[in-house]
């Protein structure tokens, strides 16, 4: 049975149509994905299943007693309303239910026969469990905590940031559990660990769901189908997104079949035309009609087939693209034990590193950790409080969330051509009119008189990641790139990025982006200041990271984890490479290990001989053959296991 069903659904702004007699069913258990370019209607085929707004024509069929619930993309609350307040405010049906359970278990003890009892209990069990509202407590304090709101619950909700106030909003729709939910981008502003809580939340609980996003992998691990929005039109693909991926290339490779065909038929008629009178006699007329009909689609096909072919070209790099052959490169960045506390908190303590060009460095962490600090110190924007921080001469370009580039009264126009005329000089050399450059950032031509000002926030990060490839520089510093992108523009700058010949460093939580992007890793491992590099591919990390997690939860209880172990021992042979200080450490230990071996023998050769140790106390040559004999052998076991690490890339 359907719990949404929409049946030639027409809608129009002014002269421009959004949905052209589209149908749209949602069954019970489905996660739909809708996907598709920012402005084709994915909103506002929300906004007409939530009655915001009113359909030009069709029919649409929702059952009244159906709750259906979306994720604001700005939630308000009450004032003076404290965080879990905010959150357990949307639970007072559950809470009733619960209590009136508890009542009417108590009744049925000395009434156990009392039939009306007995089904009213099992009503309000069968409510329980779909809300997964047992345990409700406990089940509130793991969303708070996992969504980094516990430290926050006791605070005014109004006060906090954009980002949280909808943590917490989505906190009580999950937790409320309406018949359908509806997400608008439910993973903006959240960390990859909030994601992964989010996943296993919908999953578990088999939430009936039809949500927006641009994050693929997320897409993928939840969806059970996909709603592309194209051109006023939905077409359903099954599965997730890999799975929409190989259907939209079966539909590329019957749409260049069916106009190889046509191109034979077209020939074929054309034949036929050039025989002259024939085909002016009336009885054929429809014939030749259908010759025009048949020449025309013909032209216009390519052109639709190009399009599908460029975008799944785009999409298809993914993940085995291979890395470009490297010339040497010079070294951008180099950062040897810095340390940087704001307040009472360590955010980076004693990291080593060096950037070189061409480097593509993803900085990846929970929320909070540091991450935007360390960009900061890149930009220098921040003092480190010690260490040392070296950086070379060379530009850098900058995009940030705040979008501090752009002038808000300044149209594109002027913002692409501030000493006039209308071209512009890409960072490769290319000169390009500036429509026909904007048009590859989906822009039509109408924007160009537009000002800043009046665009959304999806159109303003658009301006400025194509503004930022028309500067001339040697690395690109990007914060949250793809917040507030859809897909198809992601997919545009994934490739300029991948074309980029400079270093690349940037911060996202956007799992599938990361993958595809970077060679590099600088992970914040939690809030304890330390970073770590890494060369796997960010998914790969995660998913070792929580078999190491799971494992340590495991040893504590004592239980043996040897196939656990050489699997995730299987797993980290992949790193490819020593990281930067590790590699420093291994080019220099042998000398290190020589000079200590030589102090040693020196030392050895004064307690053989009475004149020495006696002048110097055998006591004191005695403490300091200790001394270095252990600082010996913690140099020696270094070495031996940067030489195992080695060995293992090699296997």
């Amino acid at each position: 049975m359907a719990l949404i069903d929409l049946q030639n659904i027409s809608k129009q702004y002014d002269i421009k149509t959004i949905l052209k007699d589209v149908n749209f069913t949602l069954l019970e258990g489905q996660r739909i994905a809708v996907i598709g370019q920012n402005g084709q209607g994915k909103s506002t085929l929300f906004k007409i299943i939530m009655n915001q707004v009113e359909a030009d024509s069709g029919e649409i069929s929702i059952d009244k007693s159906l709750k259906i619930e979306m994720l604001d993309q700005q939630p308000k609350f009450e004032p003076n309303l404290k965080v879990r307040d905010a959150i357990e405010a949307q639970l007072a049906q559950i809470k009733e239910a619960k209590k009136e359970y508890e009542e009417i278990t108590l009744q049925i003890a000395s009434d156990y026969e009392n039939k009306e009892l007995l089904k009213r209990q099992s009503e309000l069990a069968t409510y329980i469990d779909f809300h997964n509202a047992w345990d409700l407590d406990n089940t509130i304090e793991r969303v708070l905590k996992e969504f980094q709101l516990k430290q926050y619950e006791d605070k005014d909700v109004n006060l906090l940031s954009g980002g949280e106030q909808r943590r917490v909003s989505l906190a009580g729709l999950l937790l409320k559990k309406p018949d359908v939910l509806l997400l608008d981008e439910p993973t903006n502003h959240l960390d990859v660990y909030m994601v992964e809580f989010l996943e296993t939340l919908l999953l578990k609980n088999n939430f009936t769901l039809l949500f927006i996003s641009h994050d693929r992998y997320f897409i993928d691990n939840i969806a059970t189908s996909v709603v592309e929005v194209e051109g006023g039109n939905l077409k359903r693909f099954d599965g997730g997104y890999s799975s929409y991926l190989e259907q939209k290339q079966q539909i590329l490779e019957n749409m260049q079949k069916d106009h190889e065909n046509l191109l034979r038929l077209v020939k074929r008629e054309a034949h036929w035309m050039q025989r002259g009178v024939t085909a002016r006699r009336k009885r054929n007329e429809r014939r030749k009609a259908e010759y025009f009909d048949l020449k025309k689609k013909a032209k216009t096909n390519p052109g639709a087939i190009k399009k599908m072919s460029l975008e799944l070209q785009r999409e298809q790099k993914a993940f085995n693209t291979e890395e470009k052959q490297k010339n040497k490169k010079k070294m951008l960045y180099e950062l040897d034990d810095i340390c940087k506390s704001l307040g009472d908190k360590e955010l980076i303590k004693n990291f080593t590193t060096r950037i070189l060009q061409k480097d593509t460095i993803a900085i990846v962490g929970p929320n909070g950790s540091g991450k935007s600090t360390l960009l900061k110190i890149f930009m220098e924007k921040l003092q480190i409080d010690s260490g040392s921080f070296k950086k070379g001469d060379f530009d850098i370009g900058y995009f940030d969330q705040q979008r501090e580039m752009l002038d808000d009264n300044k149209n594109l126009m002027e913002t692409f051509c501030p000493n006039g005329g209308d071209r512009v000089v890409l960072d490769d050399g290319r000169n390009m009119h500036v429509f026909g450059y904007l048009k590859n950032f989906l822009f039509p031509r109408e924007y160009l008189d537009k000002k800043i000002g009046v665009l959304s926030g999806g159109e303003k990060n658009r301006v400025a990641l194509a503004l930022l490839f028309t500067k001339k520089v040697d690395c690109l510093i990007l914060d949250e790139p793809t917040n507030d992108l859809d897909i198809p523009t992601i997919n545009i700058l994934e490739e300029y990025l991948q074309n980029f010949q400079g270093a690349l460093i940037f911060v996202s939580h956007d799992r599938y982006f990361v993958d595809k992007i970077a060679k590099k890793l600088f992970v914040f491992k939690g809030y304890n200041g330390i970073v770590e590099e890494s060369f796997q591919p960010y998914t790969e990390y995660l998913e070792i990271e929580k078999e190491l997690k799971d494992l340590s939860l495991l040893e504590s209880d004592n239980n043996k984890q040897d196939n656990n172990n050489t699997k995730i021992k299987n797993k980290e042979k992949k790193q490819t490479k020593l990281s930067y200080k590790d590699q420093r450490d291994y080019d220099s230990l042998p000398k290190e290990i020589e000079k200590l071996e030589d102090k040693i023998e020196e030392i050895n050769q004064c307690l053989a001989n009475p004149a020495c140790y006696e002048q110097k106390g055998i006591v004191a040559v005695s403490k300091e053959l200790e001394e270095v004999q252990e600082i010996y052998e913690e140099k020696v076991e270094r070495f031996l296991q940067l030489e195992e690490l080695l060995e293992s890339f090699n296997e």
